[in-house]
């Protein structure tokens, strides 16, 4: 290949590498939010046989992990305004940490709690400034595939602590995982810390005030696109959650049920960037997230019988989890890109308001029938929920133009 000449094309195929090194930098990081998140769940019976906690408990402690976002949305997305987006996510994966290190020396239910209430404040900040990131080094070049790659270590976090932590605590305690996890939040806040740098132009922290409030029709929007995604995420939290113990039940060992449930997420790291690609060359992202959500019902109806539970699994993964990207770009049309700092607060808040209380809810039902499959029919329910609340949405649209 000829040298490139000049300057200018060097310097953007520097920038590019760059770019992408970031985004690698980026993901590392992100996939320790799954992974200090999936502690709980894994490690739920050596909780319960050692502490002698409740289904209702556990699925309390994993829904706890999302109640900060109720609060501490709005506010974290203005904390830009005095403090750098890398100090900010240092901090939150540190909190993350600090929490995991505090659930592997608790004692009972009320140490635990504040354990998943310290990293549910991390996660936070985490999800807010991992995105933000990914827009300031990918706005205008090749952002959703950016946006898409990112997404992706939600799940893969939570695979990998899937069979690491439940490896851990078999061979173990139920202690090591949380200990694990804090140090993969740890080392995540040192790298960050060490290799992250803004992008030129982006300006440091004024104070200075962004927009406050939102126009009647970007809020109602927002909360409708919120609740979408909400629901969806609820019935994903409800699916790890319970799903290892419906398999048990139908008669699926230990060892067997976790890799399955495991294989789910994984296949959600093809299923979501496959899915957006084919909303955005079809143009009927509708159409996606009602095939794939009306699929996930299926899915997790099917899931607690055992002839059907392997391939419950696989589709589940592959085609039910797809259109997370889908549901995510409703944000870009329900609110204006001047208010979206405030308008990101609103949605994260709503999200949390209903995906915190779903495993409990969750765990509830599965100790009044005794019966597992309780949980994924709520799951069935929330992914329901899922598509009403996109047609919702889509009403609103056209009524409030």
């Amino acid at each position: 290949m000829a040298p490139l000449q000049g300057s200018g094309q060097g310097s953007l195929s520097d920038e590019g590498r760059r770019r992408w090194a970031i985004l690698a930098l980026l993901f590392f990081c992100r996939t320790s939010l799954g992974f200090q998140f999936q502690t709980m769940g894994s490690a739920a019976p050596g909780i319960t046989a050692e502490i002698g906690l409740s289904l209702t408990e556990i699925g309390t402690l994993i829904g706890l992990f999302m109640l900060p976002g109720v609060f501490l949305s709005i506010p974290s997305g203005y904390a830009a305004r005095y403090m750098s987006d890398k100090g900010l996510l240092v901090l939150g994966l540190l909190v993350m940490g600090l929490g995991g290190a505090t659930a592997a020396i608790a004692a009972g239910f009320g140490m635990l709690a504040l354990a998943r209430i310290l990293c549910g404040i991390g996660f936070v900040i985490g999800t807010i400034y991992f995105a933000k990131m990914v827009q300031d080094w990918f706005a205008g070049k090749e952002l959703a595939t950016a946006m898409s790659i990112l997404v992706v270590s939600w799940p893969l976090g939570i695979a990998i602590g899937q069979l690491a932590h439940d490896w851990l605590m078999t061979q173990f305690h139920w202690r090591l995982p949380f200990a694990i996890a804090s140090a993969y939040c740890i080392t995540a806040a040192l790298a960050l810390w060490l290799g992250y740098r803004a992008p030129p132009g982006i300006a440091a922290p004024r104070g200075a005030a962004a927009p406050m409030g939102l126009p009647r029709r970007e809020l109602w929007l927002t909360l409708l696109a919120s609740s979408v995604w909400a629901f969806f995420n609820a019935g994903y939290l409800v699916f790890l959650s319970f799903a290892p113990q419906a398999l048990q039940d139908s008669g699926f060992a230990a060892h067997q049920a976790i890799p399955m449930v495991s294989a789910a997420s994984a296949l959600m790291m093809i299923s979501i960037p496959l899915s957006g690609i084919i909303a955005d060359r079809t143009g009927r992202p509708d159409a996606v997230l009602y095939l794939c959500s009306a699929v996930g019902v299926v899915c997790l109806l099917a899931l607690p019988y055992a002839p059907f539970a392997v391939l419950a699994c696989v589709l589940f993964g592959l085609i039910g989890m797809g259109p997370a990207g889908v549901i995510m770009a409703l944000t870009g049309q329900a609110m204006s890109p001047a208010r979206r700092a405030f308008g990101m607060g609103v949605f994260s808040t709503t999200y949390y308001a209903i995906t915190a209380p779903a495993p409990a809810l969750a765990g509830w039902l599965v100790d009044r029938s005794g019966k597992p499959q309780d949980a994924l029919i709520l799951a069935a329910v929330l992914f329901g929920l899922t598509m009403a609340g996109n047609l919702a949405f889509r009403v609103a649209v056209k009524r409030l133009r």
